[in-house]
């Protein structure tokens, strides 16, 4: 390419010189006519520079392979536009659908650790809504009854044998008594429940369960006069003042999804309205068929206008920071390397490989390639690139010929 350069440079000092030649020499000069003063010889300012040293003046500008010119007649005809590589903040949206889920750590089940007979059932249709503490059923167990009066037994000897002059005698009153208030206890009959039983020194015919916390009844299982087993369930609750959603991420997209990222949904069912949540955790396998990730995410549900089974739009921002930017038209993908045109000023345009990083939005993020503050071609690129590549291929076979 240098010897290009020189050659281009020695014929244009060539046709100066003969110019200059043919201004000095006029025809019809005859031998006997005064001899011309001698110029200087227009090379002269070129001695002594290496090529390195011209290109700094400004003299010549080296052009890289592929590179081609265009008149601003021709830019304009064929609609060149031009954007600029900078730096700026980069964020994209990703857009996808939800489904509305139950918080699995906030359903219960509710179930009896004795055998018997539900006597009253204070919770008796699905979906009922139950406070933490209220009552949902009673329920008659002989076993409970005899419980009961073996515990009072034990209360009685205990206040007996305390006057008992020997020690071993009055504990031994005082471990029976607490082992059938243990035997209470594990049937989860409340201290309130025991002290009442204490104080009227009568065995209660039935055992009050009470909800544990509070919520909407899912699934109610038993029916009043039923005989229940210890341990059958009776009833699910689930709390909805705090739901999950399951959203489905594009395998393209999942690398940008973050655990503790904030995430917007809105539904049909309430128009214009925004509720906000973050992803709490990242599935680990995709779905074959849609090729795509669930992604869970935790939103509290105060007033519960959001419902287990709902459909919903979901919008993630992911934010990357300040990073040197290109726009999405200047790239061209060739499937192999992308190439970006870039604009070297009088009408010369260079094609450059480019590497690219995120996409956000309609910008690319730059790794390698380009510099901030130069000019790409925003449209018309394809034609550029096109005919850079035909100039390489018909100079290719002119250097082989």
């Amino acid at each position: 390419m240098n010897r290009l350069v020189w050659a281009v440079l020695l014929l244009a000092a060539v046709s100066a010189g003969a110019a200059s030649s043919r201004a000095q020499h006029p025809p019809g000069h005859g031998a006997g006519s005064p001899a011309p003063v001698k110029k200087a010889d227009d090379f002269d300012e070129l001695k002594g520079l290496s090529l390195e040293s011209i290109q700094k003046e400004g003299k010549v500008q080296e052009i890289s392979p592929g590179t081609v010119q265009i008149s601003p007649e021709r830019q304009q005809l064929i609609g060149v536009r031009f954007g600029t590589v900078e730096q700026r903040s980069l964020q994209k949206v990703i857009r996808t659908v939800g489904r509305i889920d139950y918080d699995e750590k906030r359903i219960g089940i509710i179930s009896p650790k004795i055998s018997g007979w539900i006597e009253e059932l204070y919770v008796d249709f699905t979906g009922q809504f139950v406070r933490k503490g209220a009552p949902l059923l009673t329920i008659y167990s002989p076993e409970l009854v005899s419980t009961q009066e073996e515990y009072l037994l034990a209360l009685k000897a205990r206040q007996e044998w305390s006057k008992s002059p020997f020690s071993e005698v009055s504990e031994g009153g005082t471990l029976l008594a607490e082992s059938a208030r243990r035997r209470l206890r594990l049937w989860d009959i409340s201290d309130a429940q025991i002290k009442a039983l204490e104080d009227s020194r009568e065995p209660k015919k039935t055992l009050t369960l009470y909800s544990p916390f509070t919520g909407h009844v899912l699934e109610k299982m038993v029916n009043k006069g039923q005989f229940v087993d210890a341990g059958m369930a009776l009833f699910k609750i689930a709390d909805l003042s705090v739901v999950w959603l399951i959203a489905d991420i594009y395998e393209s997209e999942l690398s940008a999804i973050r655990v503790g990222q904030p995430a917007a949904i809105q539904m049909a069912y309430y128009p214009g309205e925004t509720f906000t949540g973050k992803a709490i955790y990242i599935y680990p396998y995709m779905d074959a068929q849609t090729r795509t990730a669930k992604v869970r995410y935790e939103f509290a549900n105060p007033h519960g206008k959001l419902k287990p089974e709902m459909f919903a739009n979901v919008e993630i921002t992911v934010r990357f920071g300040d990073k040197l930017a290109v726009p999405e038209g200047a790239v061209i993908d060739t499937g192999v390397r992308k190439v970006a045109i870039v604009d070297r000023g009088s009408g010369y345009f260079e094609p450059r490989e480019v590497r690219l990083g995120v996409k956000a939005g309609d910008v690319y993020e730059v790794l390698d390639g380009l510099k901030a503050g130069e000019r790409v071609v925003t449209s018309a690129n394809f034609l550029i690139d096109s005919e850079s590549k035909l100039k390489e291929a018909v100079g290719g076979m002119g250097h082989q010929h």
